[in-house]
């Protein structure tokens, strides 16, 4: 193990010990709640029907019903029900996540990533563009979050080499990847989820989503961009955390070259992203089919990075246990939703806020589910967990409010990007900024104007999504 990786491993350790929320106990307290509001709440119901192939809410039909309080044991049976509920979704993951054990085993990105700092050492202009793309591309084609911070020890000692700071560096990784989340092109883990629960097909969608990528990755290239080059004219108004410039130059020293195999694994990564598009808009696959494709592509690096069966199995199943915590939370935050449906407590939430807000303007009404789907992230920082809570909630709200649920899954998908840039409860952000020495107070003040703007973007993303009918439903 290199020196680089060495001070990776041991600093990422150090990121999850300064993690002060443990989600789990967070949906455990949530799911707790539930139950008891099944005690305090009035319970109803909508009808729900079927129309065009997909279940929905028939606005005229709700009434009132005999309350039915979740007892403690059920409570507890609703996690092993959540986790059951959710197991497509579940598996999906933890394929996603065998396949990047795989795809790291090769040691492509690695390599990619140094090849790709020596030619930039003299093209320092360049850097903050080119990696800050790849980073949003995998972010928002594969959900790339926790697996970038791995990076951070690389980027960071380039971006200082290069005249900038650590913040800088940081930034690149951070902000790159969750710019990419944000917009969620053909993300899994967000829009696919989302759209899962709201029946959509799956990826539908793709265009305005691809244009405010654009967007939101050039408003975030540029505010970084801007900020690096008046640290490299005045290196004294810069943030270094624990990096200091002499360890910079280990990374310019690295003699890693992209091989023909490397070259092999990312032409077959590319030629799958094609393939998988084709399948999605031709033929509507979904999570079997995008699955299947995985373990295909999975087997396919393995053999071209010369790994043999063992290791192939080995990284798989490491990949794999790498995100069984997030996997698990999707069950559990699933397990709130039986809670609340087995109390019959949904409808009347739903019937309310209709009620409330039904005399107000729909793009009115969009903002407003914008605006709580931020909230919520704040208290839910994981994505997925965050989906499979609120979504359930959005989509029947929508129906009711005549709002496409298209229009409903981009609300969540902003709020789900824009809020891990800063919310402290983002354990991402959290972990990476533990790596790179920085303080989150210092961060948040840093981050702060480019988070703003990216909120405006969203709002007026989801008003003119309303407005457009975006759909296809």
């Amino acid at each position: 193990m290199s020196q680089v990786e060495e001070k990776a491993v041991s600093l990422e350790t150090a990121g999850e010990k300064e993690r002060k929320i443990n989600v789990f106990v967070l949906l455990l307290c949530i799911l707790a709640i539930a139950t008891l509001f099944t005690y305090i709440l009035p319970a109803g119901e909508y009808t729900r029907i079927e129309a065009d192939g997909r279940t929905t809410v028939d606005a005229n039909s709700f009434k009132w019903i005999e309350s039915a309080p979740v007892e403690l044991f059920d409570m507890i049976k609703a996690i092993h029900t959540g986790m059951v509920e959710a197991g497509n979704i579940i598996f999906f993951l933890l394929i996603i996540g065998g396949f990047f054990g795989v795809l790291r085993a090769t040691g492509t990105v690695d390599v990619l990533i140094a090849t790709m700092a020596r030619r930039l050492a003299t093209r320092e202009k360049l850097l903050i563009p080119v990696v800050m793309l790849f980073f949003a591309v995998g972010g928002s084609l594969m959900g790339m979050a926790e697996e970038t911070l791995a990076y951070l020890p690389l980027i960071i000692p380039l971006a200082l080499a290069l005249g900038f700071d650590t913040i800088t560096g940081t930034a690149i990784v951070i902000v790159g990847a969750l710019s990419g989340f944000t917009t969620a092109i053909m993300n899994p883990f967000t829009v696919g989820l989302a759209q899962g629960i709201a029946e959509l097909p799956m990826f539908s969608g793709i265009g305005l989503r691809l244009i405010l990528f654009i967007i939101v990755y050039l408003v975030s290239v540029l505010y970084i961009y801007r900020y690096a080059m008046k640290v490299k004219k005045n290196p004294s108004i810069g943030i270094y955390g624990k990096y200091t410039k002499e360890e910079a130059k280990k990374l310019l020293q690295s003699s890693a070259k992209l091989t023909a195999r490397h070259k092999f694994i990312l032409i077959s990564f590319l030629i799958n992203y094609i393939v998988l598009a084709f399948g999605v808009i031709k033929f509507q696959w979904y999570i079997t089919e995008i699955t299947a494709l995985f373990i295909v592509l999975t087997i396919v690096i393995g053999i071209f990075g010369k790994l043999s069966a063992d290791q192939i199995v080995n990284s798989f199943t490491n990949g794999s246990a790498a995100l069984l915590g997030g996997a698990l939370i999707i069950g559990v935050s699933r397990a709130i939703l039986v809670v609340l449906n087995d109390g019959h407590i949904v409808d009347p939430m739903l019937h309310q806020v209709s009620e409330a807000i039904q005399h107000i303007p729909a793009y009115l009404s969009v903002a407003g589910m914008y605006s709580f789907q931020t909230l919520i992230h704040f208290i839910l920082a994981s994505g997925t967990g965050h989906a499979m809570l609120t979504m359930p909630i959005m989509i029947p709200l929508a129906d009711l409010l005549d709002i496409t649920r298209q229009t409903a899954v981009l609300t969540f998908s902003f709020a789900d990007g824009i809020g891990n840039m800063i919310f402290p409860t983002a354990t991402t952000l959290m972990a990476g900024l533990a790596i790179a020495g920085i303080p989150w107070t210092k961060w948040a003040k840093w981050i702060l104007p480019l988070v703003l703007i990216q909120y405006l973007i969203g709002l007026i993303a989801v008003i003119t999504a309303h407005f457009i009918g975006y759909g296809p439903f």
